[in-house]
């Protein structure tokens, strides 16, 4: 079995696959309160230690600061030694340019008092415009409370190459950075991935398996005509037609489906892996509402794609339509195709 964790920063070790929130926001489908919190105590259990969740995300902060506290009541103070839990710093786009120190410090707070801990092990921070200038100011101010022992680690979340370097330059010692990267989205490796080369970063990813669509569920299916069931597909359906289209990714889908029965493995698995063998990726995050997919996980770790898997891929992604340009470039686009389904206001939401 290859590694299942690893240092992404001195002196800072994380699981190689993270156990993600998001789908435990709500718009996904229902969520079982008591299953998630077993479903944490499951994968901690299985060895993956690293929980990533933000302040945006809907209760989640929250249902991981009651598995800390009922984990370690079952099983003692230090049994949860190993847990590394990362958070996000994301404020609203309405507030970006009133934003003061006081909230982000308010902020930081309240995710320290859901999560129930003492100092943050990793806070990512996210800024929807670049035009409205102050991401500096503001990721100073994380620093700051970095400095006064409330966070441990700072990273960023889809922060493109010019910014991220502008951040690294301006002395916020980002450690990592978290992007959406997966078979299907490659705009990473053009620019993001040498520039973590050269600055020591590396990435954290979501997306890997699209939502689901990298599955045999979507193996032979026909390219869907009604509304999809939940945001998250809708997203991902957007990036399928911008790798090429339905009929070149039924062909990638082919491609995968060969190479997991080579490997007695199932789709999802491939393209998980597929992403962790990328250069500069320290993670991929894994998220699930219901914890039936833990085994297929753990098989992520035991795979090696060798260097027939990774040229018959290779040979479909040479098909596939030029780039979107940087990481979350069109996202940021608030009237553009991906822009118009994001939600940019979320510190408002109920919790």
């Amino acid at each position: 079995m290859t590694s299942s964790n690893i240092e992404l920063a001195p002196g800072y070790r994380i699981s190689r696959l993270l156990k993600g929130g998001w789908q435990l926001a709500g718009g996904h489908g229902e969520v079982d309160h008591a299953g998630a919190i077993a479903d944490m105590a499951a994968y901690y259990e299985a060895g993956i230690r690293t929980f990533d969740c933000a302040d945006i995300y809907t209760g989640v902060e929250e249902l991981i600061g009651e598995f800390r506290a009922d984990y370690q009541a079952r099983h003692g103070r230090d049994s949860l030694a190993d847990l590394r839990v990362h958070t996000k710093f994301v404020p609203d786009l309405n507030l970006l340019g009133t934003i003061d120190r006081r909230q982000v410090e308010q902020t930081i707070d309240r995710s320290l008092k859901r999560l129930r801990m003492e100092r943050l092990d990793l806070v990512q921070f996210h800024w929807w415009d670049y035009a409205v200038p102050r991401y500096l100011e503001v990721a100073n101010w994380l620093v700051e409370l970095q400095r006064a022992g409330k966070i441990d680690r700072l990273g960023g979340t889809n922060f493109d190459t010019a910014h991220a370097r502008e951040l690294v330059e301006a002395d916020v010692p980002l450690v990592s950075m978290q992007v959406q990267y997966s078979l299907l989205d490659q705009r990473p490796r053009a620019s993001l991935t040498p520039y973590c080369v050269e600055a020591g970063m590396k990435l954290l990813c979501y997306g890997s398996v699209a939502g689901g669509f990298l599955s045999e569920r979507w193996l032979g299916a026909s390219e869907p005509a009604q509304e999809l069931e939940n945001r998250s597909l809708v997203k991902y359906k957007l990036i399928i037609d911008d790798f090429g289209g339905w009929d070149l990714f039924q062909h990638l889908l082919r491609v995968l489906q060969g190479i997991a029965q080579r490997h007695a493995v199932s789709i999802a698995t491939v393209a998980m892996r597929w992403v962790l063998q990328q250069p500069s990726v320290a993670a991929v995050i894994v998220g699930v509402r219901r914890g039936d997919h833990l085994a297929d996980h753990l098989k992520v770790l035991g795979l090696q794609l060798d260097a027939a898997d990774l040229a018959a891929l290779d040979a479909v992604l040479a098909q596939r339509s030029a780039s979107s340009g940087d990481v979350y470039a069109v996202e940021r686009d608030v009237e553009g195709r991906h822009g118009r389904i994001m939600k940019y206001d979320l510190n408002d939401a109920p919790h």
